[in-house]
């Protein structure tokens, strides 16, 4: 008897995914070592980056904590050190790390605009630039970034997450044409909204006495009638990462619930 061939199987290949101690991340990371990967979770939130690699460990996943600050070369390079030490290589980068802000432009002050560009474009620069180097040497390398349905199209109200976005969608067809022949790929990721503790965290502190109603409306908002799971994007992460993807590079990936039918 012949057995199926494993799709999608990460084994012996080293993940590092910024913004992995929760949400999205966190799901990707667990993910990512269920298919075999040994996970780097980088974060700045050490007691929920601990916890998520123990959760692994203990599902006999590889996985190890690191301390990181997206927005600081000088927490980066020790971090990549590190893994590259441990590892000897990396050979999927995924620059999930990314904050938000509701406002026109009008109502987003100069340090949340200035905020939402650091760590949402300058950490996808200075991540990649710090792990690109090690890839290059190899002719081996597989960039995943995270950006959204505002790279796209514009939404209402978010002005400064819209202009962040559309910057990483940009950054990664140039990192995918630049290294297209040096054995660099790079893709991003369009979701529309995604159920994360995020969502449940801005409606409890802006909308606490009709949360449920913010939630139903945020919900219509996808034609599908709910927002998109944590999981979902995971697993959207994780072809992109495989080798069943490598005819992919420089695409955008919406997962929109039908956001973008119109």
């Amino acid at each position: 008897m012949v057995m199926a061939q494993r799709y999608f199987s990460l084994s012996d290949k080293t993940a590092l995914i910024t913004g992995a101690a929760s949400g999205i991340g966190k799901c990707i990371a667990q993910i990512f070592a269920e298919s075999g990967a040994s996970v780097w979770i980088a974060d700045v939130n050490s007691k929920k980056g601990e916890e998520t690699e123990q959760a692994i460990r203990s599902q006999n996943g590889k996985a190890k904590f690191v301390y990181c600050d997206v927005t600081q070369s000088e927490s980066i390079r020790p971090a990549v050190d590190q893994i590259l030490k441990e590892e000897s290589r990396i050979d999927i980068l995924v620059n999930n790390a990314g904050i938000g802000f509701v406002g026109n432009l009008l109502q987003t002050p100069e340090k949340e605009f200035e905020r939402l560009m650091d760590v949402n474009v300058k950490g996808v620069f200075l991540m990649t630039h710090a792990v690109l180097p090690s890839m290059l040497a190899r002719k081996n390398g597989n960039i995943i970034n995270m950006a959204s349905i505002a790279a796209l199209i514009a939404i209402k109200d978010r002005f400064a997450y819209c202009a962040a976005k559309g910057a990483v969608l940009m950054m990664t067809k140039s990192i995918a044409m630049d290294y297209v022949d040096q054995g660099i790929r790079c893709n991003c990721i369009c979701p529309a909204r995604i159920h994360t503790p995020f969502v449940d965290e801005y409606l409890e502190k802006n909308y606490p006495d009709t949360k449920d109603m913010m939630f139903s409306q945020l919900s219509a908002y996808q034609p599908l009638g709910r927002m998109g799971k944590p999981e979902e994007v995971a697993c959207l992460a994780l072809y992109l990462a495989s080798d069943e993807a490598s005819f992919h590079t420089g695409d955008a990936f919406p997962i929109a619930g039908g956001t973008l039918m119109g």
